[in-house]
């Protein structure tokens, strides 16, 4: 069953768009995107939109900032966690 394509996890954008924004998008390869992605996304709670507009319209100001802080949050932690794990990779081979 396929319910929409317009259907997705308004968390999504907002970490694409501070990944973008912070560089990690042009520095860091596709594979440890898609692990950053993954992490970061795994600790959000879905919040699932149809429309960006709507988004835009209906989300107060004050839930937007919480949004993003919960996001930055999350970066922050996921990377982290990969540089504490390529560390221990690192550690391993010698």
């Amino acid at each position: 069953m396929k319910l929409d394509d317009d259907i997705h996890n308004y968390y999504e954008k907002l970490v694409v768009d501070k990944l973008t924004d912070s560089g990690l998008a042009d520095s860091k390869g596709s594979d440890f995107l898609a692990d950053l992605s993954c992490l970061v996304l795994n600790q959000l709670p879905p919040k699932y939109i149809r429309y960006e507009v709507d988004m835009a319209f209906y989300l107060p100001q004050a839930e937007r900032l919480q949004m993003e802080m919960n996001v930055n949050t999350a970066i922050k932690s996921a990377l982290r966690f990969l540089k504490e794990k390529e560390d221990s990779e690192d550690a391993a081979e010698k």
